[in-house]
């Protein structure tokens, strides 16, 4: 069905109307900001290609205007004003508010989206005019004692501004027929018909949009409306259509390219630090659907899903028997989660999704408009052509690749990955380092589907070549890339215990944790973490030194480092306990300081150790400096799984306690308080 052009509502402005109040300021400050307002609409630039006429007529009326403010302002003393031209003047200030508002809304956001609701923009330059018409015909002329010359303009501006309102609202009839080819672009489009180049060169040259770097510009102002209008299901599935279309052109009429300013940088959602609330307990991945089991902890759908389904009956962090399996979802949590995403640049779609770009429901014309693209540079790839050449459309498919499911699903279809593999070789990264770096990060990007893993590991070379990226890659950021896709990778179960068990791999990340840079660090470890869960691969985690590494950076990284500590000793056996042993006071200091997750871990770490690692772990941690009142503390303020850690732990350094003087005198050298608190508070210790 053809797309009605008279089907969009009203373009939503930025301030809307309504958010304007009239100003409380004296006479004089009150002139002084009327003509503050008409000079700086005076010096916008009128529209180049759509509703030029409309924004010149407003343009012009304000410099003309600010005459009249200039000509009070030059008398000393300001004459007195009526209260009805005090009223004129306040009025005529929210007006012009808007105006300015109307202007630069329209100058800064999207063309296309401009041009598709250029009826509802005109309307409002329309409405605009004849609210200030209508304020010039009752302000008192004669009262204000004007010169004659100031007088006889004002007369002009409402004489002309009435003249306009006589008028019915009418579009440039040019504008009009734009607008109906883009709808019958997008209508051939969602055909499978792809687009002509020709019309769609003349449709993007009308429009202003010349270059590769226009085209970024506005994909950046869609991906905006988007945000603004996403209470409104069909404009959104709309504008998602029109970046489909961006997108395409951009790369047929201008080429796939980098951004001028293509400089080693990381993709916005590898460097930013995801906030520990937003993290799933279990993957301790960023949360996409978020929601709360009948204990009260909030966990992402997919890992818990994965947990109940498995055979467990229990709440994987407190240990408690789940009264009911049923999944309530966290909405609050989930509006939080994609608000920082948005701030963040991070794209934000739920797990098991295929459809969405940026929470909104793709179309027939975005998801045709995709594959189009995908297919013109999966094809310009293939091709025989230079590494320059290359990194663009590389490029371009990690830009794509970052956006939405449905693209991800597109670019692995179209073979895209073999190709990017070819890419991954130090002989690449040696002579094109930022060619390496795109080529990585358009597979990390492929690899957040979840059917693209699989196919990511089956691609001959693929698995190798990240490897092998990841222990000799040219940048810091290839390898951190590298780190964070096989950390991707480690999301499917059965990957995870292939990937463990390469000696290459462990090797590969833990020489990324001792040399890289914070965020490459970052990224193995939270790899790392993952892998070493597999209780068949933990021993060669142990093997390779994992604890010691660890225990090392628990000073810089006491959250990443407590997380795997926890999980090496969890499930290392003796071999990691006695490992483990010269971060007992260490991991006091982070029950003590840490946060309130690192708390936690630390806390299920030290139960661990003590209660595999006998009573000279137990001695070591009760020598430690305040770990009774830290202890104590994290029972009442902790998590529920916290503070239940926290009274196993206090009971465990009782009994030890016990043990060793079964009168409870203190046997702890100068800490006098140790043993005599931890036996005289049996109560307290009971009450987690």
């Amino acid at each position: 069905m053809a797309i009605s052009p008279h089907a969009f509502p009203p373009r939503k402005r930025q301030p809307s109307a309504g958010s304007f109040m009239s100003p409380k300021l004296s006479d004089r400050n009150l002139i002084q900001s009327l003509l503050l307002l008409t000079q700086e609409i005076s010096a916008t630039k009128p529209f180049r290609f759509l509703l030029k006429r409309n924004s010149v007529s407003l343009i012009r009326k304000a410099k003309l205007l600010s005459v009249l403010f200039e000509e009070f302002l030059h008398r000393n003393p300001l004459p007195v004003l009526s209260p009805s031209a005090i009223l004129c003047f306040e009025e005529l200030h929210v007006a012009l508010q808007r105006v300015k508002a109307l202007i630069e809304d329209c100058s800064n956001g999207s063309k296309m989206w401009l041009l598709l609701q250029n009826q509802s923009a005109a309307n409002s330059f329309h409405e605009l005019t004849l609210e200030l018409a209508t304020l010039l015909d009752i302000f008192p002329l004669k009262e204000v004692d004007l010169n004659d010359d100031v007088e006889e303009l004002v007369i002009l501006i409402r004489n002309q501004l009435r003249s306009r309102t006589k008028a019915n609202c009418v579009l440039d009839p040019r504008d009009d027929d734009l607008r109906r080819e883009v709808l019958a672009m997008l209508d051939r489009i969602k055909s499978e018909i792809v687009p002509d180049c020709s019309v769609l060169a003349e449709i993007f040259a009308r429009l202003g949009l010349r270059d590769a770097s226009s085209c970024r510009e506005e994909i950046e102002n869609l991906e905006d409306e988007v945000q603004s209008q996403s209470h409104e299901k069909s404009k959104t599935e709309l504008i998602v259509a029109l970046i489909g279309l961006v997108r395409y052109a951009k790369c047929v009429l201008f080429g796939a390219s980098t951004p001028e300013s293509d400089s080693p940088h990381r993709e916005p959602s590898l460097e930013a630090v995801v906030p520990s609330d937003f993290r799933c307990p279990i993957s301790l991945e960023l949360m996409r659907d978020p929601v709360v089991v009948a204990t009260g902890q909030t966990y992402d759908r997919e890992s818990i899903k994965m947990w109940i389904d498995s055979g467990h009956a229990t709440c994987p962090k407190t240990g408690q028997t789940l009264a009911h399996t049923s999944l309530i979802p966290n909405l609050a949590l989930k509006n939080l989660i994609a608000m920082w995403c948005r701030e963040e640049k991070i794209p934000f779609e739920t797990n098991g999704t295929n459809h969405r770009v940026n929470g909104v429901k793709s179309n027939k014309a975005a998801l045709e408009a995709t594959r189009m693209t995908v297919m013109f540079l999966v094809n310009k790839l293939s091709e025989s052509q230079s590494m320059e050449a290359a990194n663009g459309v590389v490029y371009e498919l990690r830009a794509l690749a970052k956006t939405d499911s449905d693209s991800r699903a597109c670019i692995a279809e179209a073979g895209a990955i073999p190709l990017l593999v070819r890419y991954l070789g130090s002989e690449v990264g040696s002579e094109h380092p930022n060619l390496q770096v795109n080529a990585v990060t358009a597979i990390l990007n492929l690899s957040i589907l979840e059917a693209n893993k699989t196919r990511i590991i089956e691609t001959d070379g693929a698995l190798n070549g990240v490897v092998e990226l990841l222990r000799s890659g040219a940048t810091w950021e290839a390898k951190g890339n590298a780190a964070a896709t096989i950390f991707s990778l480690t999301g499917v179960h059965s990957l995870r215990k292939r990937l463990g068990r390469k000696t290459r791999i462990i090797k590969g990340l833990m020489e990324l944790v001792e040399t890289g840079p914070t965020s490459s660090k970052k990224d193995a470890l939270a790899a790392i973490m993952n892998l070493a869960a597999d209780r068949e691969s933990v021993g060669r985690w142990v093997e390779g030194g994992v604890v010691q590494l660890t225990v090392g950076l628990m000073d810089r990284f006491p959250e990443e480092a407590v997380f795997v500590l926890e999980t090496v000793v969890k499930r290392g056996g003796l071999v990691a306990i006695e490992a483990a042993f010269e971060a007992i006071r260490k991991l006091g200091i982070v029950l003590r300081d840490g946060s309130e997750r690192a708390q936690e871990s630390a806390a299920a770490t030290l139960v661990t150790l003590c209660r595999k690692g006998g009573a000279e772990l137990v001695a070591e941690l009760a020598a430690t400096p305040g770990i009774e009142r830290a202890t104590w503390e994290l029972m009442q303020t902790g998590t529920v799984r916290a503070r239940t850690k926290a009274s196993m732990l206090l009971r465990l350094l009782r009994r030890w306690a016990a043990g060793l003087d079964g009168h409870g005198h203190s046997v702890m050298g100068g800490n006098t308080s140790s043993t005599t608190l931890i036996m005289s508070s049996s109560t307290t210790v009971l009450l987690g």
